[in-house]
């Protein structure tokens, strides 16, 4: 078990982080709020991404000043590996009231060829009505004052249904633009986030690379030591000089024969 250093909490070593293993940005930041914390100490899973947060809520603010709310959901979710990303039409159309789902119908059908063409269909039937086929017993004789009071009325009633369907389109908008915003602020930090991750990833490869070598440096002068020392050894045993030996016979080859 470990012991966190903030919280001075034990945890299991599955939930905790040492010093060593936090890359340099995220640890020289615990270091200037805890300056006894060390790359022996521990941290709780909790308390690191605490402490994550707060430096990623520190770095947006550097870059962009004081943190909305937009932001500061941004760096709650970073904090707590949360997804943002979420369907903001079905979020709309589920918080709709009642009167907002009329509105988008009535502006939908009064949008489209449809209605158009019945508008068409019923004003030439209401006019031949009235025309050829009642004569002079038509409900609406010429000049059709009760056509035009209807057409009145359902253009008065008309527009603000569909002011008020473009108001909600313009919320949808605006939820999506924050939206996407939201997004695309965590993208950016997370993808900052991950090349220091891997800058301390090589760094710290780079180290044990440079111990890997250290190491094999000292076993091939070891090696060396040992060949070196021994090469004495064979000295005395005349093993070398049998070589040196025939040597002389193949260049002096009358001393035998004297």
């Amino acid at each position: 078990m470990n012991r966190c250093f903030i919280t001075n909490k034990l945890c299991s070593p599955d939930e905790s982080v040492s010093g060593g293993q936090i890359r340099k940005t995220i640890y020289d930041f615990i270091k200037s709020r805890y300056p006894d914390f060390n790359e022996k100490s521990h941290l709780s899973t909790e308390a690191f991404n605490d402490m994550r947060a707060d430096y990623v809520a520190g770095l947006i603010q550097n870059e962009i000043g004081e943190l909305t709310d937009m932001e500061k959901e941004v760096v709650q979710a970073i904090g707590k590996n949360q997804i943002l990303s979420e369907n903001v039409e079905e979020e709309e159309d589920r918080e709709a009231t009642f009167g907002e789902r009329v509105a988008d119908r009535v502006a939908s059908f009064g949008g489209s060829w449809t209605f158009l063409i019945s508008f068409f269909v019923v004003l030439l039937a209401w006019i031949a009505l009235n025309i050829w086929f009642l004569q002079d017993k038509g409900f609406d004789p010429y000049p059709f004052i009760l056509l035009n009071l209807i057409l009145s009325c359902l253009a008065a009633v008309q527009a603000p249904v569909i002011m008020m369907s473009q108001n909600r389109q313009a919320d949808k908008d605006r939820a999506r633009s924050e939206h996407d915003y939201k997004v695309n602020l965590k993208a950016e930090v997370e993808i900052r986030l991950l090349h220091e991750k891997v800058d301390h990833l090589l760094i710290h490869e780079q180290r044990k690379l440079l111990e890997i070598q250290q190491v094999q440096i000292e076993l091939m002068q070891g090696i060396q030591k040992s060949i070196v020392a021994a090469a004495p050894a064979q000295r005395l045993d005349g093993s070398p000089a049998a070589p040196a030996a025939s040597a002389e016979t193949k260049a002096h080859p009358g001393s035998t024969a004297g």
